[in-house]
């Protein structure tokens, strides 16, 4: 069964890993972003000439952007099979100094947006009658967050909880709900939380003592989205070098 995956955020980091590595696998890949431009860059990047990749622009606030990257998902692939929840606004502003226009436009980005991700694709998963969803939440979500901002630990702890209503809602439906919550991992975006020199430092935090590998999330993802993954749903998978034990 050849699945179509559309992921949200995917025009660079963790996101573009998890394209290109379901791309890899066979998925049919729609590789979204906020900004368009740099959504078909990047599909190009990792277009291998089967016609396998669709670029998209898609504001995740916002239900009729995933009303049309559904449409336009249709249009190309003929069904859509897998949601990644990946896009995500981080901010590490000090909990003290954070206004609340920043506050609501970091929740508004992670926590809405993986809410309307969820409700909008989750009625055409239902509809259909098969469906996968893996949100990216966070080890911040877990543990209050050491680098990330409040408004990015709670839009992620947020997350976890929308991850486990959506679960109950659609196990009916056939459709599944998972999250990963990965700890640091080895990516732009922590090395744009995490000075240089700071970075030994939570290396030594880290019980394995480094960070973690982009690709194994990626492999992660696809575990959840395969069609054996039917059992699996409202969990979160932790990957995070031990910082979070249960």
């Amino acid at each position: 069964m050849m699945q179509t995956v559309l992921v949200t955020g995917a025009a660079a980091g963790v996101g573009n890993v998890i394209a290109a590595s379901l791309l890899e696998q066979g998925f049919q890949v729609v590789l979204t972003d906020v900004d368009a431009e740099r959504a078909q860059q990047a599909a190009d990047r990792l277009d291998n000439g089967e016609g396998s990749v669709l670029a998209l622009g898609l504001d995740i606030r916002q239900p009729q952007d995933f009303d049309r990257a559904l449409a336009a998902t249709l249009d190309k692939f003929g069904s859509l099979e897998v949601l990644v929840n990946n896009a995500a606004l981080t901010l590490a502003t000090p909990v003290m100094d954070i206004s609340v226009e920043e506050f609501d436009r970091v929740i508004t980005t992670n926590l809405r947006g993986t809410f309307v991700g969820c409700q909008t694709m989750g009625l055409y998963f239902a509809r259909q009658g098969y469906g996968r969803i893996i949100n990216l939440a966070s080890l911040a979500g877990q543990n209050g967050g050491t680098a990330s901002g409040a408004h990015y630990a709670a839009s992620k702890g947020g997350i976890l909880t929308l991850t486990k209503i959506f679960a109950r809602e659609l196990s009916k439906s056939g459709v599944t709900v998972n999250a990963i919550a990965p700890g640091p991992i080895d990516s732009p975006m922590v090395h744009a939380l995490v000075p240089e020199e700071k970075m030994a430092g939570l290396l030594q935090m880290i019980p394995v003592g480094n960070l973690g590998d982009a690709a194994f999330i990626a492999q992660a993802v696809a575990l959840l989205a395969s069609p054996q993954a039917s059992f699996v749903t409202g969990a979160t998978w932790d990957i995070n070098g031990g910082l979070f034990m249960r």
